[in-house]
């Protein structure tokens, strides 16, 4: 580890966030670690800067890969930073995430080891995890009609299914229910979120991909069914059954998300990985409270993720 740096200079535009199922990425040279502090406090765990040469000139592309959990899976989904996270991720020029997620299935034709590419998201969380960057003084109404970012989903519903003959099985939309946790479900839930066409759940997504959408990053999940949730008859979920049904994928799941960040290394997605679309939009969001109604701590806190935005 003498050879792995504590500082990387260039902007790193495109992140992982690896949580249940994905802890690392084969091929990808490890360069450095990087330990930021933010207005939101430390992320969750220090930010690995993972190198591997562009598909298209051959030049050293940066990563930057973030364990949602920590790194030996000690932090509970309810204590994930998701505000320290995707602050830290945004101040070193990340302006789009790939997110991994283990879920349960809610459906029938979704099965344990499938892969899933969400469009939609329902909130069971509770309020207990800081869900916003505008607080104490801001007042901020980002947009969150469409929770993915459909350019980024494009490219990873292309490199999914060019991996079908590889043994990966893609889901190319679903509706996925975020819950609190971390105890699983009731029987009861898992039935009515099946009957409001749920798809998946899982206890990560949330607040995650709000805070992303505030800090305009192109955010998109992927998902990987682990089991069946308590509505199927197969036996109710343990963590024994998603242990081993991550076990038994983790080869797919690298592999997906290494095509997935090859792709997006192309020239011709530039604008898309910059996040070219979102550029701006926070900046009109939060200018609905008066400059002379914003706390000072509060446009410390803002201007450290937005330069410029508020002053």
């Amino acid at each position: 580890m003498a050879d792995i740096a504590d500082h990387y200079d260039d902007p790193i535009r495109i992140a992982v966030i690896g949580g249940t199922g994905l802890s690392s990425l084969a091929d990808f040279t490890h360069v450095a670690n990087l330990k930021p502090t933010t207005p939101w406090g430390p992320p969750s765990s220090p930010i690995a800067v993972l190198q591997h040469p562009s598909p298209t000139t051959g030049k050293p592309i940066p990563i930057a890969f973030l364990s949602r959990h920590g790194i030996h899976h000690e932090t509970a989904p309810h204590e994930v930073p998701s505000r320290a996270n995707i602050a830290s991720l945004r101040s070193i020029g990340v302006r789009t995430i790939i997110a991994f997620s283990a879920v349960g299935s809610l459906q029938e034709e979704i099965k344990p080891r499938d892969f899933v590419v969400p469009d939609q998201i329902i909130d069971r969380t509770k309020g207990v995890r800081p869900f916003t960057f505008f607080e104490g003084g801001m007042v901020g109404h980002v947009g969150f009609a469409d929770p993915f970012d459909n350019g980024v989903a494009e490219v990873v519903r292309k490199c999914g299914h060019s991996l079908a003959g590889e043994g990966v099985r893609l889901h190319d939309k679903g509706l996925l229910i975020c819950m609190e946790g971390p105890q699983f479900s009731t029987r009861a839930e898992s039935n009515l979120y099946r009957s409001w066409g749920g798809s998946v759940i899982n206890m990560s997504a949330l607040p995650e991909a709000k805070l992303a959408k505030e800090a305009e990053i192109a955010y998109q999940m992927i998902c990987m069914s682990t089991d069946y949730d308590c509505w199927h008859d197969s036996g109710d979920v343990t963590v024994e059954m998603v242990m081993g049904n991550m076990k038994a994928n983790a080869e797919n799941a690298r592999r997906f998300v290494g095509a997935v960040l090859d792709e997006l290394s192309k020239e011709e997605h530039a604008d898309l990985v910059l996040a070219k679309h979102l550029e701006g939009q926070t900046k009109f969001a939060g200018a609905i409270t008066a400059v002379q109604g914003r706390s000072e701590e509060a446009k410390g806190k803002l201007g450290w993720l937005f330069p410029g935005y508020f002053e």
